[in-house]
């Protein structure tokens, strides 16, 4: 998963694309932005009326877009739209 693809993984589980935000800083959304600091790293974010909560920054882009899947995963979860597969 990179931020090419992490868009896609969201949609599949039902997350609205409106909240997520690729590359750009967007209010009402998560952001996942690359930053170079010298050294490139990768932001994750909520931002809401211009400022950053849950902040969380990362030095491998794969690490980034798997910390902002898992949280909007859980998140699917919590409200009930992801739930465990029937046992077999």
């Amino acid at each position: 998963m990179n931020v090419e693809s992490i868009a896609r993984w969201l949609e599949s589980i039902g997350v609205p694309p409106e909240v997520i935000s690729v590359g750009a800083e967007a209010d009402n959304a998560w952001c996942l932005l690359r930053v170079d600091d010298p050294d490139p790293v990768w932001e994750v974010f909520w931002r809401e009326q211009g400022n950053r909560y849950d902040w969380a920054r990362f030095t491998n882009e794969q690490v980034a877009c798997h910390y902002l899947f898992g949280r909007l995963a859980w998140s699917q979860v919590a409200r009930g739209a992801l739930g465990l597969l029937p046992a077999r």
